[in-house]
């Protein structure tokens, strides 16, 4: 390949892509000024999302009654972890406050 083919490449790369993106937004733009098309796609994503919720729902129940943990159960479980971890570093900052006071209790005698 030589040289002028390959730096001619990258340039026509881009201006398909440039005319695929312009030809793409012209016919989202075509479809979404229909009358109704807008309304059925929000429809549409309602119904997904309340399906969705169901699905996520069954699921839990079922891991539930499996005795498997779910999503939930992780992030409960996380929560309380990282309460643990905050409860212990103020633990160890209040040694190291007591060891460093007794540390000075000692130099003086």
């Amino acid at each position: 390949m030589s040289a002028k083919s390959s730096e001619q490449s990258p340039n026509v790369f881009q201006w398909l892509f440039e005319r695929g993106e312009e030809t793409v937004s012209h016919a989202v733009e075509d479809l979404l000024g229909r009358p109704g098309v807008s309304d059925n796609l929000v429809k549409f994503a309602q119904r997904a999302l309340k399906t969705k919720g169901r699905v996520d729902k069954n699921v839990e129940t079922l891991l539930h009654l499996l005795n498997l943990p779910s999503r939930a159960d992780y992030h409960a479980l996380r929560v309380k972890i990282e309460h643990l971890q905050g409860s212990l570093i103020n633990l160890n900052m209040k040694i190291d406050r007591l060891l460093a006071a007794q540390e000075r209790r000692k130099k003086k005698t």
